[in-house]
């Protein structure tokens, strides 16, 4: 009986992506509204689209999208897909116990600082711009000390940027000494490559002043007014940036649009998986 039934769910996970060629990974952050409304049926559609990677923007009180850790992970892993990777803004000291097991719980490999924590992350309304306060030392030590945990429970601490780190906060460039002063055993980094460029900056310096410490890239793309755009709909030489994937440390790439205009957000990371071959990201997970 065993048998029969693991048979079942692999025909099933077959079934599921038949006829699709399986690579690339999605942030739910893109779809958040429709994984607020429907869930379910938004991780099959992206599974549809043979997408095998996810990463998960919508943990709250201990729950996934509504269902249990151990629940969000069987019926991700029922689907075909891989949730490599998790946001948790709201990590304090106080709370991060409880969200690294509730990562672990729900089969996450790398647990994702994407802001700074809470009450050192500043957010201007009236230009809808994004900064940090100037304790970047504590910021630093914050990440070393929840990297360490992170290890001790089986997972990687990742920190994702912005364009505000690579401005100087009392002559120090945040983001340059996150890289100098975190231990590489405990904290590494996703690279959002839209954010790096709308900042000015080269990814291949950092990849060559950091190598191997970019495990994670964020992919979206940028068009002429600056704006997000689907892979491939933009201005950023991508192909030239994989080059240097080894270079990079990358384990695993996820495409992410924050806000997708006229398109619906579906939409938008279905073009921008077609974006993704096109730059030879399907020769990788």
């Amino acid at each position: 009986m065993k048998v029969f039934f693991t048979f079942v769910m692999l025909f099933s996970i077959v079934h599921v992506n038949l006829g699709q060629e399986q690579f690339g990974g999605a942030t739910l952050y893109t779809v958040r509204n429709e994984m607020e409304k429907s869930p379910k049926e938004t991780l099959k559609a992206i599974a549809d689209m043979g997408y095998v990677n996810i990463e998960v923007t919508g943990y709250k009180e201990g729950m996934f999208y509504g269902m249990t850790p151990s629940e969000f992970k069987d019926y991700v892993s029922g689907l075909g897909l891989n949730a490599v990777s998790g946001h948790f803004a709201s990590t304090t000291y106080d709370n991060a116990d409880t969200l690294i097991a509730d990562a672990k719980a729900a089969g996450l490999q790398y647990f994702v600082i994407p802001i700074p924590p809470m009450g050192h992350f500043t957010y201007d309304p009236a230009t809808q711009s994004m900064g940090m306060k100037d304790d970047v030392a504590f910021v630093n030590t914050f990440l070393n000390e929840i990297g360490k945990k992170c290890k001790e429970s089986g997972l990687q601490l990742l920190y994702h940027n912005h364009d505000f780190e690579f401005k100087e906060i009392n002559g120090v460039r945040p983001l340059d000494y996150f890289l100098e002063n975190t231990d590489p055993e405990y904290v590494n980094f996703q690279l959002d490559l839209y954010w790096i460029t709308k900042a000015g900056e080269d990814p291949l310096s950092y990849f060559e002043a950091y190598p191997g410490r970019f495990k994670m890239w964020h992919v979206k793309d940028m068009d002429s007014e600056g704006k997000f755009a689907p892979v491939g709909k933009g201005t950023i030489d991508f192909a030239r940036i994989l080059e240097k994937h080894d270079q990079s440390g990358l384990e695993y790439y996820i495409v992410e649009q924050d806000m997708t205009w006229e398109l619906a957000p579906l939409e938008a990371i279905k073009i921008s998986r077609q974006g993704l071959k096109k730059f030879g990201f399907d020769g990788f997970q």
